[in-house]
Formats: structure tokens, sequence, C-alpha cells
């Protein structure tokens, strides 16, 4: 299996550092708000990551962080869940709770299988606090007025993971603190002020952690000074995870993540995803329009390294795709089956050996699964062509077996294809018509009926006294 590491540059060949388990950290939200598209691009991308490399064997632990203090605005640097606190009249780790539970809501509805562990920056301080001890008394801090800083002169690789010279790294929105030995130096532990509500008592006085320090200590208190797989979105590569390298390997003195994989930033019709613009969607809004299955389907669509443009086309499209899917696990479901295996049932099983191969070679190539669904969509339109006839219940099982798999590595299908008991009622009332009609030798009637089922989408199939109905297109 290959997957793109940004620190190459390139694809790489994925070796974990202990054989068969993989350690996996992605950055989590800050939660000052509803999770928005962007949220729900990356969490859906890298719980397919999961959930594949446990299909291929894998012993995977995943661990997904809440930011619930250290992240402040680049304009007023304030604390952002803080900041909601105030607005909101309430206890900024109450604002982290609701966004908190918030998030988990919208990302079940997406299919997005919970991490193994959860955890919030604000239930790690004592281990923060003890990682800046440690880099202070490696030498690479030092304490000015508002806080304890990392002297980025005392690491030479500053830069490697974004690729550019440090130089071009010093870009702020804000003026910098002028006491700072260097405009790019980032804060280890900010000092309280006076209006302050959220701090903690410290070596360096009352104060919270950086922003960045919180991914370094909860990724290594959980999966190791060395990870195999840190994840997150591409705007996150600079400052955060470069600035999550530095303290971490100052830290051990050790690579601390072997890959890393960043998801493509959003656009909504072509324009960057921004509240300024009005053009951010919340997910929970999505939700109410489209179903999550569709939702997710639409977004592992693109692939995830990939730029994606959120539009109607592309969402229809999704959903008119998972309909087409659905409608041939209907007919799965209901074609009329016999013990007996043909020629045409050994040819098809191969079919089926061929179709998964190639949905698994897609994904071994850095999870390239716009290249997977198509495969999918292609061996699904085969099925509903084997399907014109009764078959070998061994061949369906397998046939079967293939579209769980797709369910346990994609998170869609995750429903019973079915119809309505009136439905059914329906459809059965017009079978018994038929067979009446062919008892009395009123074939033209009967096939009259038989053909205007098909142009509905209703195939039937006689077994020998037996009549099986076979749904081409749920409506």
């Amino acid at each position: 299996m290959r997957i793109y590491n940004t620190l190459a540059g390139k694809k790489e060949e994925f070796r974990p550092l202990r054989k068969g388990r993989v350690h996996m950290y992605v950055c989590g939200p800050t939660v000052y708000g509803d999770a928005h598209l962007g949220h729900a691009r990356t969490n859906v991308a890298f719980d397919l990551v999961v959930r594949f490399l446990r299909f291929l064997g894998y012993d995977v632990r995943y661990v997904r962080n809440f930011t619930d203090v250290g992240h402040l605005t680049e304009e007023t640097l304030r604390d952002k869940v803080v900041n909601k606190a105030k607005e909101m009249g309430v206890h900024p780790m109450e604002v982290a709770e609701h966004y908190i539970n918030s998030f988990l809501k919208d990302m079940d509805a997406l299919y997005v299988e919970r991490p193994d562990i959860m955890p919030r920056a604000s239930g790690h301080i004592h281990e923060i606090i003890e990682a800046v001890r440690k880099l202070e008394e490696k030498g690479y801090t030092y304490e000015i007025d508002d806080g304890v800083y990392f002297d980025l002169s005392k690491f030479k690789d500053y830069g490697k993971l974004s690729h550019q010279k440090p130089e071009k790294l010093i870009k702020h929105r804000v003026e910098p603190n002028p006491k700072k030995r260097n405009p790019a130096d980032f804060a280890l532990w900010r000092k309280a002020k006076k209006d302050d509500i959220l701090y903690w008592e410290s070596p360096w006085g009352k104060g919270y952690p950086g922003w960045h320090i919180e991914c370094s200590v909860m990724s290594m208190k959980y999966l190791g000074e060395t990870l195999d797989i840190h994840g997150g979105g591409r705007d996150l590569i600079f400052p955060h995870h470069e600035n999550e390298i530095v303290q971490s390997e100052s830290l051990t003195g050790k690579p601390f993540s072997r890959y890393w994989m960043h998801v493509g930033l959003v656009t909504i019709n072509g324009e960057k995803m921004a509240k300024s613009k009005g053009n951010f969607i919340l997910v929970k809004d999505l939700l109410k329009k489209y179903d999550g299955e569709v939702l997710r389907l639409f977004l592992l669509s693109t692939h995830y390294r990939s730029p994606l443009d959120f539009n109607e086309e592309g969402v229809k499209q999704a959903e008119k795709n998972l309909k087409s899917l659905y409608n041939t696990l209907f007919a799965l479901k209901s074609v009329g089956r016999k013990k007996d295996k043909d020629e045409e049932d050994k040819r098809f099983e191969k079919e089926i050996e061929k179709a998964r191969e190639g949905v698994i070679e897609a994904l071994k190539d850095d999870f390239n699964t716009p290249k997977a669904l198509s495969q999918i969509y292609e061996f699904a339109g085969k099925v509903n062509e084997f399907l014109s006839k009764p078959r070998n219940e061994e061949t369906l099982e397998k046939i079967k077996g293939f579209f769980e798999d797709v369910k346990r590595i994609f998170g869609i299908l995750n429903k019973e294809p079915k119809l309505s008991g009136k439905e059914e009622e329906l459809i059965e009332l017009l079978i018994n018509v038929r067979k009446k009609l062919r008892e009395k030798k009123l074939y033209e009637l009967s096939d009259w009926i038989r053909k205007k089922m098909r142009e509905l989408g209703i195939e039937l199939q006689d077994i020998g006294e037996e009549t099986r109905y076979v749904i081409r297109e749920l409506r």
C-alpha cells in the first residue's frame, strides 16, 4: 500500500512502526461552533482510512482530539471557546460540552465511526505543563511577559513539512510581541490576563496552554513518541503541524510521525468557504436536506487530497449513484435462487473477485476513492444484467459479500433495501392475477401485465410453478 506523505512530498510504501498495528492521530475540531462541511470532509476521509486499514487486517488505534482551550483568534489573540462563552453568557466548558455533542451527532449521521480515544485538551493540562517544563530544561524555551515561547533558532529543520524556508514562514496577521526573539517563535504556555476566566496554575504563573503543544502531548500520551499517521486538513500544515513537529521532536529526539496526510480544502460553487462570504455551510443544515449516506458518498467521490467543490449537481449525482446501488441490492435480495451452478455462475464468480481486487488495489494507491467507486458502479451494472434470471445460491452469496465489504469500507449501504407492506401486497396481487390469467390460457393479457410491470422496473421470473419478482428500480 502506498500513501502520499506530505513530509516526503510523494507517495511512499506504507510501513507502520509496529507490525500489524497502526497508531493514527487526527486533529479534531475547536469546539466553539457547529461542524461545517470542512469538518465533514476531513472526518469522513479519515474514517475511510481507518475502515480500510482494519479491513486489511491492521489493528488500528485511532485518536482524534477536541480543542476546548488555547486556540486563539488571530485578530484579538483571545480564546475562541472563551469568546463564545462570553457571547452566550455561560462557562467555557458548557460551550465545549454543547459543541462536542453537536459534532458527534453530525458525525454519527454521516456514519463516521467514533475513534478509540477522543481526548480533550483541558483534560491534559498536567501533561502539557510537564512537556513545557522538559523543553525548558533542554534549553528550547524562553519566558517573557505574556508566556513561554519555543525558540525556533534552536531547531534546524523548521519548514520541512510545508517545504518552505523558515524566512518565508514568518507570516502574521497581528503584530507579534516585540519581546519575542524571533517573530515566528510560538507560545507553549500563555500567561493569563486579568480578565481571563479560564486558566490553570503553572510554574510560570496562572495561564493556559498554547494550541500546538496540546496535540503533541495528547497524541504521544496515547500513541507513543512516534506515530504512524498524523492527519488533518491541508490548512493545518502550517503553522499547526509544523510546530507540532518542532516541539515533539525536540522533546523526544525521534521522528514525530512516519506519515503525514492532509485533506484538500472545500469550496462552494468554486469559491473558498468562509463566514465572511456567506457561503459557510453547516453539516446539520445539509442533513435537513440530504440523507447522511448521500453526503458521505459525495464527500468520498473526490480524492481526499484534491480540492472539493460543493455544488447541488454533485450531491444529486451522489444521490443517484447511491440509489442505483440500493436498486442492485434489492434485485439481489429478490432474485430467484437455484442450487445447481452452471457455467454462467462460475464465470461471474471470477467477475466478483476481479471487482474486489480492483477496489482494493485502488484504495491501496493512496486511498483512491473515485477510482474504487467507479469500479463498484461498473460491477453493479454487471450484477444487474446477471440477475436477469434465477442464479446459484452460492454465487449470489458471494455477490452479497462483495457489497458487505463495500459497506464495511465505505460506510454506505447501511440500510435494508425494502418495499413498504402495501407495495409488496400490490405486486403479489398482480402476480396472482397474472397466474389466474395463465391458468385460463389468456396469455396475451398475462404477457401484457408482465410487460407493464417491467416498464415500472419490476421484472417477473417464472421458476416452475413459482413466480418471483426482481425490483430494478426502487422509487
